[in-house]
This record gives structure tokens, sequence and C-alpha cells, in this order.
């Protein structure tokens, strides 16, 4: 035959879109073209291709080549194409005999991904986790070839068989018959050690620690405000040690942002922890580029988002987060398209009361001006003020803290907090952090004196109707902490607590 058809994958973003490799081998010039908007690294597969076949023992045909990637509209980019290419010449110049007994067109089965080396290797290709996960969804019944050093990352989605490959001599005696390639085994879900970062560490701060518990126990973001020394960013950091491991699915969705983002694929139960900078740029937070990759709120997807210093931001980067906090995705939008990220974080902040650091402490003094306070507590806006569920100014620490006991293990917080996750899952399948409006009326039932004391609070603070929702979902996870069915004024009046005016 002179023209073979294969299928395989590209990525835009998370997703990966259907390609369609369509290789006809004629009679003219010899000549080899690539088309289907295919970018540098995909166009240079030419001279890899060549010599890849003329390594594994293979002739390059003396014609006309034409290999097609389609859709058209579809940027194409990477070297993962390399291999349906060279399959699809070995198939159109008839070197490699269409498979006979399995189906009437076998390769329908198949979707092929790997780069090649000049050898006839086959190297690793980016984002496999994303590409095995984006075939799954639309074809289940898929076989995924794949390069052996990354078939085993891809294997861990559950129902798709992937095939590993070293070469590409090893893809044609599979399909000749010669030697089949054998499934890949996937590789076990890693548990990160701990970084000895355990809250017993922290003594003194008792409101601050029952805070962390309450934002672990129903994944709600939390603001800290104190002096230089108060505790905040000892304290966020050890909010990964709260929170319950990863389900598989939600490991398999960090460990493919993960991939996307260039790191190494990797697959781990552990939360993610991400702690950028406060010279981070909006695109570095959100994600973008030619191609949209993801920021660091959707590389911390199922964990924390840790913002240090947080009015040192820049202005455009804070609000962008509004979006995200409200929805749980972001969405980058470029002229040929939009992408979206998941970005469903726990935020953590923390902050100085003022540019010195030293306002409202007993024994120093504060050197700014009330035109430098109102500034540097202007840069955030109230309507991301508004989408922080807990908001607390931590007291500068005592002179006796030293001799104060050890606090409690986290060991010891994170089996409260499982048990509270637990019920959460169980009554309403989310978090109490993501419930919506509809979901909060129905499983967030207020007493009759616990609803006067909300609207008291409302009426002395004016609060808007997303402050208020804010504030039943905290006190809905304060009543899971207690175990009890409905939401009492105790639990309204602790979330109050934590949602106190810091000096806006």
């Amino acid at each position: 035959m002179s023209l073979a058809v294969l299928a395989s994958r590209a990525l835009c973003g998370l997703d990966g879109l259907a390609v369609r490799v369509e290789v006809h081998v004629g009679t003219g010039l010899p000549a080899f073209h690539l088309v289907g908007l295919p970018d540098a690294g995909v166009r240079e597969s030419r001279e890899r291709v060549r010599s890849a076949l003329v390594s594994s023992g293979f002739e390059f045909p003396a014609g006309r080549i034409t290999a097609n990637l389609a859709p058209a509209d579809v940027p194409k980019e990477s070297g993962r194409f390399d291999l349906p290419i060279a399959l699809g010449i070995l198939l159109a110049s008839g070197q490699v005999p269409m498979p006979k007994g399995l189906d009437d067109d076998p390769l329908e089965r198949y979707v092929f991904a790997g780069e090649l080396s000049l050898t006839g290797a086959l190297a690793p290709v980016s984002a496999p986790l994303a590409i095995a996960m984006a075939v799954h969804r639309s074809r289940p019944e898929s076989c995924l070839v794949l390069p052996t050093s990354c078939a085993s990352v891809a294997a861990n989605v559950p129902g798709l068989t992937v095939l590993a490959a070293n070469s590409l001599a090893e893809v044609v005696a599979h399909f000749t018959g010669a030697a089949p390639l054998q499934a890949a085994i996937p590789t076990p879900l890693a548990v990160e050690a701990p970084r000895g970062l355990c809250l017993s560490d922290v003594r003194g701060q008792a409101v601050a620690r029952r805070v962390l518990e309450v934002a672990a126990a129903g994944g709600h973001s939390l603001l800290m405000v104190g002096p230089p020394g108060a505790g905040k960013s000892m304290l966020a950091h050890r909010l990964p040690g709260l929170l319950p491991q990863l389900t598989c699915e939600q490991a398999l969705e960090v460990a493919a942002l993960e991939s996307v983002a260039g790191s190494t694929s990797r697959i781990s139960v552990t939360p993610p922890f991400r702690a950028p900078h406060h010279s981070a740029s909006m695109p570095a937070l959100v994600g973008g580029g030619i191609y949209p990759r993801p920021g660091e709120i959707s590389l911390a997807h199922h964990g924390v988002l840790f913002l240090d210093e947080l009015p040192e931001f820049g202005r455009r980067v804070l609000e962008s987060l509004r979006e995200p906090l409200e929805t749980g995705v972001v969405s980058i939008a470029r002229a040929a398209r939009t992408q979206t990220f998941p970005a469903s974080f726990q935020l953590i902040a923390a902050m100085n009361p003022c540019p010195c650091g030293w306002l409202g402490h007993a024994r120093t003094q504060c050197r700014c001006t009330s035109d430098q306070i109102e500034k540097y507590r202007s840069r955030l806006s109230g309507p991301l003020l508004d989408r922080v569920d807990l908001q607390i100014v931590l007291p500068a620490t005592d002179a006796d803290w030293m001799d104060g006991p050890p606090g409690e293990p986290s060991s010891r917080v994170r089996a409260r907090v499982e048990q509270c996750r637990e019920r959460q899952m169980a009554r309403q399948a989310c978090t109490n952090a993501a419930l919506s409006v509809t979901t909060l009326d129905e499983h967030c039932y207020l007493e009759v004196d616990a609803k006067a004391l909300l609207r008291r609070a409302m009426q002395r603070w004016s609060w808007s109707a997303r402050v208020v929702h804010r504030v039943l979902r905290v006190a809905r996870t304060l009543a899971d902490m207690d175990g009890a069915d409905g939401v009492g004024s105790p639990h309204i009046a602790e979330a109050i607590q934590y949602r106190q005016p810091w000096g806006r």
C-alpha cells in the first residue's frame, strides 16, 4: 500500500487532542514533506526518521514522501510524532506488511507516541501521563505504544493498555508477529518522606494552631497577619503534614500537571506544596506561554499554595487569584484558543501588619506613617480578601515561650483531620470549602440562635453574601470537628472570631 494512517496525540495544555498521522509514499523526485502546522521540533523529525530507518536495517524510500498531521489547524510540537511517521513510511512503502487476522484494520486500536534517536532507539516523550489520560477518556479500548522509559508512568491510568518499546525495530517486530511488545508495569505510588516539619515544633500560638487544624479539616484558605517572628511561615510549612493523602485519581491528575509543566514525571500521594517568591510574575503564577503551560496555582492543585509576604506580590498577580479561588480552574486565553487548567488549591498567605512589621507590637515601636500603612494594606483588594475564609492576627511571641511545653504532634492532628474529611465526603462528596451555594443550604442547617447571631454579625460588619457563605462553610467544618449534625451558635461564634477585621 502507498498510504498508511496511524493515530497519535498532540498536547494542548492538559488536553491530549487526537492526531491522525497520514503518510503517503508516491513516485516523483525524492522529497520528504511534513504538513499539518508542525513546529521546528516536528519538522526536524525528517532527519531523525531518515537516520532511524537506515540504522534499524530498513530502506528509506527514494520517492516523494508526504506526512500529514491532521487536523491541520492544531499546532503540533515536540518529537512524539517520530514513531508514527516512521512506522507509516514502512507500511506505506511495503517494507512492513499490514498485520492480518486481528481486525480489518488492526492499527485502528493503537495510539503511537515516541521520539526516535538516530540509532532507531526510542527516547522518552514529555507528559506521558497526560497523553495516557487523554487516550483513556476518549478511547479506553485503545493500546498506547510508548518508549519503555516513560511507559511505566502512563500505565498507572487504570483500564488502559500501555505497551513498552525500546526501539523502532521492536515496534515493527510486534506488528509482524515476530516478538509481541510487553505491557508496561505501573510504577508504584510514591509517598514522600516527611521533611521533619512537625506541628509540635510550634510552641505557643494556641489560636493559630487551632485555625490551622480548621483550615486542614475543611480545605479552607487562610491569611495570617502578624509581626516578624510570630510564626506565620513556620505554621504554613507544617500544614501539608496535617492533610490526608491524595487518592489515586488525584495523584494522577497532579502528576499529569507536573509533566505538562516540564517536571520529572512522578506519582505521589503526598499533596503538593508550592511557595513561589513574591517576585513571581503573573504568567509564572497563573500559567502562560505560546503553548500554555500550568503555573504555580495549577501545580498546587489538590495541595497548598503558600504566598509569604502577600502585599509584596504585584497587584495584577494577586488579582489573578480571584477567579481560581472561586471556580477551581484557571483559563488562559490566546489568539488561537483558550486553555483551561484545574486549580483547586488551598491558599495560605502571610503578611506583616505594616511595612516595618511592628504595628501594634507591645515592645517595639512602629516607624511607619499612616499613609504608608494605608498604601501597604490597599495592595490587597476587598474582593480578594472576601474570598479568604480564615483571617487571623498572630500576636508577638512571649518572652517565656522557650519554657512552654511542645505542641501537639502533626500525626495526632492529622488523624482528627482525616476523620473530619471522611464525614464531609460521606455527606456531600467534597470538602466544606468546596460547597456550592445550593449544597450549602442543604448541608449547613442553622439552629435558631445560630442564625440570629450570624444576622447580627452581618449587620455590624456589613458583610457581603460571599463573606456570609465563607463563614457558613467554616462553621460547618467546626460542627464536623465536634461531630454535630447541625450548626449551633458556638460554631458560628468561633467562625466569626476567625474573620475579625484586622485594621482594614
